[in-house]
């Protein structure tokens, strides 16, 4: 570890920097350069294609050259782009700058003017931030949750025989199998994936107040609206906002920050199961040599990864709550309250990355214990109560739920021999009893769901 990771404040770039260094392409202030200057070279090559007065097209040359400034943009760049801000004091003034420098370096003066040319800073951040976060989810978020999606849904395949105990309300209850219960995870997972599809990364850009002022009285016979339109949708692969103020509504990126947190919630409802199952030792864990469980008692094994992802899950929810919140709120045209909080955007995608790595550890380290999940079966024959009454329903039986309780609820230890001589007092034909006397807590599972 680098002493730079030593000294840093947050441990998203100190402690867990191994697992959040693919966010820097993102959502570093290196990042959102690289993005503004994206989206000002497309704007300019877009615009430059129009056959407006004044603008000739720039070659493919030409444009490949000035694609080149950001697809090989480096922190020299964005470095560069900062000295431009200490005289400017304008973070987006200087990407024009900086953009305006490489086009005359191309013999281009004469489209220096058009470089930005009546947009205004929220044109190039509300796209160039939404265009980001797009591009993290598909290169780095989406894989890792899908990774552990797959994980699941091996489990549950492969756990699908496993008879256990259930426990509703913390109590023995009717029996499941372990392979149904993790699927449960991979169900809710999959619909939160399908509502994820539909959640458009929408863009702003119309000028000051989103109305095209400036467009419209330098060209005022030109389509601005079909234009951006085009450009936003086509040109960067986004959705336009087609009314909006100075800046995005924020409404589809609060409905993307709602669904991380969904997806977060189930993750630590997973956690927090998982975890409940290791310390009731259905799960034992793989060790690792060296490894250390404890700083005083050597035999622990903890469940330490399902405990990280749950509190780093807690702490990104709370992110994504405020972000869900307070960025669709703007007084009037705009105030800057956006601006500042939009800065720590990365933050709770980089706490959700760092739980996604440690449940997808902890996945690989659980060893399924039989011995121990068949024992508690065996310790739980009252759970076959509800079966029993059941079938006794269908035969007509009087109160079979009342006899079954007294015999279970709140009495000593149900067993086999104590639960087949009740059936053996039943007044039942001898069918109905050898039916009820094959029910055991290991079969009375329900239909296979996986």
């Amino acid at each position: 570890m680098s002493r730079t990771a030593l000294a840093s404040v947050s441990p998203v770039d100190g402690r867990y920097a191994r697992h959040t260094e693919s966010l820097s392409e993102f959502f570093s202030e290196y990042a959102l350069f690289k993005y503004r200057v994206r989206i000002e070279i497309e704007y300019l090559i877009t615009l430059s294609n129009q056959g407006l007065q004044n603008i000739a097209p720039l070659t493919e040359d030409e444009q490949y050259k000035l694609r080149g400034l950001y697809m090989d943009f480096t922190l020299q760049d964005a470095e560069q782009i900062k000295k431009i801000e200490q005289v400017t004091n304008h973070d987006v003034k200087a990407v024009e700058y900086f953009v305006k420098e490489q086009l005359e370096a191309l013999g281009r003066k004469d489209l220096l003017e058009f470089v930005h040319f009546g947009l205004t800073s929220q044109d190039i951040n509300n796209t160039a931030v939404p265009l980001s976060i797009k591009e993290v989810q598909i290169q780095v978020m989406l894989p890792r949750l899908l990774s552990i999606l797959e994980i699941l849904r091996e489990q549950a395949k492969s756990w699908n025989q496993i008879p256990m105990l259930a426990r509703t309300h913390g109590q023995p209850a009717s029996p499941t199998n372990l392979g149904k219960e993790f699927y449960v995870f991979v169900e809710r997972i999959d619909q939160q994936l399908i509502q994820f599809q539909h959640i458009p990364f929408a863009a702003k850009f119309g000028g000051a107040t989103g109305n095209f002022n400036a467009h419209n009285v330098a060209y005022p016979n030109h389509d601005w609206v079909a234009f951006s339109n085009h450009f936003v949708n086509e040109i960067l692969g986004l959705y336009r906002s087609q009314t909006t103020t100075q800046i995005e509504h924020y409404d589809h990126l609060a409905s993307l920050m709602d669904c991380w947190k969904r997806l977060n919630t189930i993750l630590i409802d997973l956690s927090r199961d998982i975890w409940t199952y290791i310390s009731m030792d259905y799960f034992k864990q793989k060790i690792k040599e060296g490894e250390v469980g404890s700083s005083a008692m050597p035999h622990k094994v903890n469940p330490i990864d399902f405990e990280n992802a749950e509190g780093n899950l807690g702490f990104a929810n709370a992110m994504f709550e405020h972000l869900s919140a307070k960025l669709p709120i703007s007084r009037l045209q705009r105030d800057l309250t956006d601006s500042t909080v939009l800065r720590n955007i990365g933050m709770p995608f980089a706490h959700t990355l760092i739980a996604l790595a440690s449940i997808e550890k902890g996945l690989g380290k659980l060893i399924l214990n039989e011995d121990k999940l068949a024992a508690d079966l065996d310790n739980h024959w009252e759970v076959c109560a509800e079966a029993i009454q059941t079938v006794l329903r269908r035969e007509g039986y009087e109160k079979p739920y009342e006899a079954l309780k007294a015999l279970t609820r709140g009495n000593a230890k149900v067993s086999p021999e104590s639960l087949s001589a009740f059936i053996d007092g039943l007044n039942v034909s001898d069918t109905v009893k050898a039916e009820l006397k094959l029910i055991t807590p290991h079969n009375y599972t329900g239909v296979p769901l996986v």
